[in-house]
């Protein structure tokens, strides 16, 4: 598992400093502190490819550094401090072999997603061909490149086997689900136009049709590639062993930009608990052990987690910004109870969650409370502010009814 990333003179700040925990490692905080760069460099420590471009430093005289460490399979961590080559523009890396970190994956919220196989990755010098890592844009999820079929082509021969890999496709498409009465279950396959050759897979909706994934929204084709890249990598893991006479991964590292990304909010509470779920039911027999670090910017998905939470194997990570510095500290774990309050909590920082002009309105109340003496026309103003921008059942209008009445009595 991943264990630490010390950053030096590259990244937002001129030093960031995380000791994950093993099971679950959220990264939280404002737009453009650095969540999916850690995302990005953890990938990089673990599988020393770049998945989306080369972490560029601090410029010169900087000395930037980025030390990592992670378990492998003999006994201690594996650690190694990386400089950078100002001349070849390139981060070092040790000459011998890393050991091996496990099976590692990454979902980029644009679509993209990375596989690093030790099965087949790990021994690229005796195979110059292969490559050192799967790295599939958007498109290729669905279409295929030189390494993989693509969603649409095997989906569909999955399903005309009806084997093993379609068997564990519908299981985690179930899991994965938003809901019990909302299940995501594959329907037939389809041909869609006259000059396509392909038989699309479908979907089929509560509604009763079937659609095409190609045609279905875009939180459900999110979660079907996700299914998919899933079921594919730990096939090709499993197929790869086979071939190799060796053991597959014990272990299992998924990093997550945005895991709530085009998720409806039903989603968004299911979709951590239920990617644990599918990793087990994936891994089966194997008993691989889980690291999701994941970027998220939703309360709901924090929420969520409360009965799962154990501080001893999740952590949460927040990057903040401090007198114009950034800074990332582990922030204190405490059940919150619903989303509201998370977005309250230091996590997100509001300080309300409604509406600004709800917001300003509020404050403005609150100001009048505190006056001595407040004229009609302020109460009159405040008032139609209030009804607005508030909600009607809002518990702020027993406050300010009560206000308003106090003033009556005066007069």
């Amino acid at each position: 598992m991943l264990q630490a990333l010390v950053l030096k003179d590259v990244g937002p700040a001129p030093e960031l400093t995380v000791e994950f925990k093993p099971r679950i490692d959220f990264l939280v905080g404002d737009n453009g502190l650095g969540k999916t760069f850690l995302l990005d460099v953890a990938w990089w420590a673990l599988t020393r490819t770049w998945a989306r471009g080369l972490a560029i430093p601090h410029l010169h005289p900087a000395k930037p550094e980025i030390t990592y460490r992670y378990s492998k399979a003999t006994k201690g961590p594996y650690e190694f401090t990386s400089t950078f080559n100002r001349e070849t523009e390139t981060w070092s890396v040790k000459p011998s072999r890393p050991a091996i970190p496990g099976l590692v994956l990454y979902a980029q919220v644009d679509g993209g997603f990375s596989v690093w196989d030790p099965a087949r990755n790990y021994w690229k010098k005796e195979s110059p061909e292969r490559p050192a890592s799967y790295l599939f844009a958007p498109r290729e999820v669905w279409e295929g490149n030189e390494h993989c079929e693509g969603l649409i082509r095997d989906w569909a021969s999955w399903q005309r086997e009806g084997g093993k890999a379609f068997e564990e496709l519908c299981k985690v498409l179930e899991v994965l689900s938003p809901s019990a009465s909302e299940r995501l279950e594959p329907g037939g396959l389809r041909k869609l136009t006259l000059d396509d050759p392909k038989r699309h897979p479908t979907l089929r909706m509560p509604y009763g049709m079937e659609v095409p994934v190609i045609h279905a929204s875009a939180g459900m084709r999110r979660i079907v590639a996700l299914a998919y890249l899933l079921v594919w990598a730990w096939q090709e893991h499993l197929a790869a062993c086979t071939l190799r006479g060796s053991k597959p991964a014990h272990e299992i590292i998924f990093l997550i930009d945005e895991v709530e990304a085009h998720l409806h909010p039903q989603w968004q509470r299911r979709v951590v608990p239920a990617l644990l779920d599918v990793m087990g039911a994936l891994t089966g027999d194997h008993d691989a052990n889980v690291q999701l670090v994941m970027a998220t910017h939703s309360p709901l998905v924090l929420a969520s987690t409360e009965p799962l939470f154990d501080s001893e194997r999740d952590a949460i990570w927040e990057l903040d910004l401090v007198e114009g510095r950034v800074q990332l500290q582990e922030s204190p774990w405490r059940r919150h109870g619903d989303a509201n309050a998370w977005l309250m909590s230091s996590v997100f920082g509001l300080e309300a969650t409604g509406s600004v002009e709800a917001e300003r309105a509020t404050k403005r109340a609150l100001s009048l409370f505190r006056q001595p003496s407040a004229s009609p026309a302020e109460v009159d103003e405040v008032d139609g502010l209030l009804r607005a921008s508030l909600g009607e059942v809002n518990r702020f209008w027993a406050r300010w009814s009560e206000f308003k009445r106090s003033l009556e009595d005066r007069s």
